[in-house]
């Protein structure tokens, strides 16, 4: 599971067939104590997130699959809205 934090929109005027409707979304990944960790990047969303919520993301072929029936050109879909994380100490 990868995490994220919606943090910002991102607007296109023009997308590519299959992402028409689609929101973009800037997320900023996580780790599993929820720091921020490496760069944000732009997500489709296919749950309804909005700014603020911590996702769960999907990268590569399971990204364009996320979106079925239709094969969307994207390399990073939020899936899911995490409520929240569970990790034991002796895990980390």
């Amino acid at each position: 599971m990868n995490l994220a934090r919606v943090i910002g929109t991102c607007v296109a005027t023009i997308k590519s067939e299959g992402l028409e409707g689609r929101r973009l979304l800037v997320i900023q990944p996580l780790d599993e104590r929820y720091r921020p960790v490496g760069r944000p990047v732009v997500a489709a969303d296919a749950v309804q997130a909005g700014p603020g919520d911590v996702v769960h993301t999907v990268s590569s072929r399971e990204a364009a699959l996320a979106f079925e029936p239709s094969f969307v050109p994207v390399d990073c879909a939020i899936v899911g809205i995490v409520d929240a994380v569970n990790v034991s100490e002796d895990a980390l």
